[in-house]
């Protein structure tokens, strides 16, 4: 008898089936994959290429109709398909749009996981929106969707569309969705690094473009100060070839000046600093690459030595390239020819010095012929107007009209002689102001009382209010006057009916008197004009109106001597209205007390045993000091060299020292003060700096250097009383250290 056993393994087979076909799929996944990777279009870096060979690998493998790549747009509001392949028709097309506002389930669905895969995308509840107008309209039933991130942001997704019977999507497949995903993200990339690269060779190339043609001239120079690359401009200005320059110090063509060392440390050093302070949140060249350009940059105007032997004179800017870490790679140095400009320029700096000589002759002239000019005049005046009396002898009536004419005309030449004096002495700086506190009420009476007739004479108005807490303003008395009966005479002279009024009132800074009028006005185009001598802004007043237009030119001068200004407003036709500004009594007070106390020092006594150090290289200037110090008691040593110094200091052992700035020989006077307060002997002197400018910043880098004061030049003796009476008395010393 034969037994025979049978099993049924219909289960196993299919099992061992099903495994063999997801082993099919995985397999056919991997191959897909590996054929991507292997792809030259992801190098040419051609996107719209690279996402039909994507979908359609996508489509033929996961074995659906539709694979579609979405994108957001800038604002996130909606995704738009910029590539989709059809299995069907085998074509690829672009175009179509989703809208957050029309399906925000699905939007918020997109940002918050990882894949959509919707067995039954028509009822599935991050995708059902779509089932009216997208998926009903295809055919689909089953969504596989796939996020693309870039850079940490998500950018849009791959949805992979199947159309038939549902379709339940397993977890490899899912897997194989992202990494198609992937894909479009290295695709995406590629094409930003094709078109950053293409962008490079562009700019490179138009880089060089500018390098070769530029009239201004270029050089890269590298840590040694070697020359690396040059255009053609720089070989002109130095008149060598390419060959002949590259490789060379470029030091060797640059007439060097005491310093240009120090310069280009601090460059150095610049960068550094700024390196340490990033690395501390770390560096990022493309951030503060351009704070370097900007920031760590010298420019100067120096000679450089042609190949024919000669110099030429050109403006050199040096900047800092840094390398991708940061550090120093290469000076770039702009080096443009400047000689005709600098010729032009010291052509007119000795025109216009020439001009000034010849004004500043012209005003001091003036200034000085002052009593010559008044005195001729007034005896005509005078004995015209004894003629007018007839003391020696009746007149007829021709007699009578021509000696009122000589008199009348003398006033109006006198009042022209003393604007042209008063104005010459202004700009010849020989003008002395007399501060005092003056009554406000008392100088608008005497204007208006003055000015009075000749208002009456024309009908006009004539108001004044004063609107002040304090009725008291300082400032030379014998100025104001003159200045307000300027303005006030210039208001009546321009004003054919109406008013003119006087307003004085307080304000935060100082006091302000304003006279306006209802007359002519003024035209703004002319306000430029206004202020300027000899000037009247219309030629046809010249008829009308007779002056020579200084009225307006002093008053502002003498306003600005007090240190305030006057100001205009003006509407043609209508009125103008002009504005006396002077500072607050209590600075002009502070002023004041200085003069006097600069008087009382000149009257007080010098202590004995008092020493001057003077050190001075030009000869006119040292002479005048030391004749004027030895005048009033100073005893006062004067040295035209630096040689031997610190030993002079040693020898007199002086209670202070006037040290010049820009001394002729290699040492300045600051290298002379530097090495002076190093010595710990001498770290109490008193050195007080004298130089012609003082620039804004200079006086905090005075102070930090040592020095107590400093005087500018030309110095005036009031500057210099000051300046003894301070630092060569000793509780005066004591409190001005205090406030340094």
């Amino acid at each position: 008898m034969q037994v025979v056993s049978a099993r049924d393994i219909t289960e196993r087979n299919q099992s061992q089936k099903a495994l063999q076909i997801k082993e099919n799929h995985r397999r056919k996944q991997s191959q897909t994959l590996v054929q991507l990777a292997r792809s030259k279009t992801f190098q040419q870096g051609d996107l719209n290429a690279a996402l039909k060979e994507i979908t359609e690998a996508a489509a033929r493998t996961l074995l659906v109709k539709r694979v579609g790549v979405w994108l957001y747009n800038q604002e996130l509001s909606k995704i738009e398909c910029i590539d989709l392949y059809n299995v069907n028709t085998k074509q690829h097309s672009f175009g179509n749009s989703l809208s957050e506002k029309n399906y925000p389930a699905y939007f918020q669905a997109l940002e918050k996981e990882r894949t959509i895969a919707a067995d039954d995308a028509i009822n599935d509840t991050r995708t059902q929106e779509l089932s009216e107008s997208y998926l009903s309209v295809w055919g689909i039933t089953s969504l596989l969707n796939a996020p693309i991130w870039l850079e940490g942001r998500l950018i849009g997704v791959v949805c992979h569309e199947h159309i038939g019977e549902s379709r339940k999507w397993t977890l490899e497949e899912e897997t194989f969705a992202g990494s198609i995903a992937d894909f479009v993200t290295l695709a995406i990339e590629a094409k930003e690094r094709n078109f950053a690269q293409k962008a490079l060779r562009q700019s490179e190339a138009q880089f060089r473009a500018i390098f070769e043609r530029s009239s201004i001239g270029i050089g890269l120079i590298n840590m040694k100060a070697q020359i690396v690359d040059m255009n053609l401009a720089l070989c002109e200005i130095l008149g060598y070839s390419r060959e002949e320059l590259y490789g060379k110090r470029f030091t060797d063509y640059i007439c060097t000046k005491r310093g240009d060392l120090k310069l280009y440390k601090q460059l150095m050093s610049g960068i550094h600093t700024d390196l340490k302070r990033t690395s501390r949140v770390g560096f990022q060249p493309s951030k503060y690459q351009e704070q370097f350009v900007e920031k760590h940059r010298i420019e100067m105007k120096r000679r450089c030595l042609h190949q024919n032997g000669s110099l030429v004179w050109t403006h050199i800017c040096v900047s800092v390239i840094p390398a991708s870490n940061g550090e120093p790679e290469f000076f770039l140095a702009m080096i443009e020819d400047i000689t005709e400009r600098k010729e032009t320029e010291l052509k007119l700096h000795a025109s216009q010095e020439a001009a000034e000589a010849a004004n500043r002759a012209k005003s001091e002239f003036l200034a000085t012929m002052s009593h010559e000019l008044r005195t001729p005049l007034n005896a005509i005046m005078g004995l015209s107007q004894l003629l007018q009396q007839e003391i020696v002898g009746s007149l007829n009536e021709k007699q009578n009209e021509y000696v009122s004419c000589i008199y009348s005309s003398g006033e109006h030449l006198l009042a022209l002689i003393n604007d042209i004096l008063d104005l010459s002495k202004v700009e010849a700086d020989k003008e002395e102001l007399l501060f005092s506190p003056l009554p406000v009420s008392d100088l608008c009476n005497y204007a208006m009382w003055t000015v009075r007739d000749r208002a009456s004479e024309k009908g006009l108005q004539l108001t004044c209010k004063i609107d002040v807490e304090e009725d008291i303003c300082i400032g030379d008395e014998r100025r104001i006057k003159q200045m307000l009966l300027n303005l006030l005479t210039n208001a009546i002279k321009f004003t054919p009916a109406g008013q003119v009024s006087l307003v004085v009132k307080k304000v935060p800074q100082g006091i302000t008197f304003t006279v306006s009028d209802t007359g002519i006005g003024i035209d703004s185009n002319q306000f430029p004009f206004l202020f300027e001598p000899f000037k009247q802004l219309d030629s046809r007043l010249n008829r009308q109106y007779e002056g020579t237009g200084l009225g307006l030119a002093l008053t502002r001068k003498l306003a600005r001597l007090h240190g305030g200004d006057v100001t205009v407003k003006s509407i043609l036709g209508e009125g103008s209205q002009f504005t006396l500004f002077l500072p607050n009594p209590v600075e002009m007070q502070t002023e004041q007390d200085k003069g006097q106390q600069e008087t009382t020092a000149i009257s007080s006594p010098t202590p004995p045993n008092q020493i001057i150090l003077l050190v001075e290289e030009e000869e006119n200037t040292a002479i005048l000091l030391q004749d004027y110090l030895q005048t009033i008691g100073y005893q006062v040593k004067w040295i035209d060299s630096v040689n031997n110094f610190l030993q002079q200091v040693r020898n007199l052992q002086p209670n202070l020292i006037l040290l010049d700035v820009q001394l002729i020989s290699d040492a300045s006077g600051w290298d002379l003060l530097n090495v002076l307060k190093q010595e710990p002997y001498f770290s109490d002197l008193q050195v007080v700096m004298m130089g012609f400018s003082e620039p804004p910043e200079e006086k905090l880098s005075i102070l930090q250097a040592g020095a107590n004061d400093y005087l500018i030049k030309p110095i005036r003796v009031v500057q210099l009383e000051s300046i003894l009476t301070r630092y060569l008395n000793s509780s005066d010393f004591q409190i001005n250290k205090t406030s340094i």
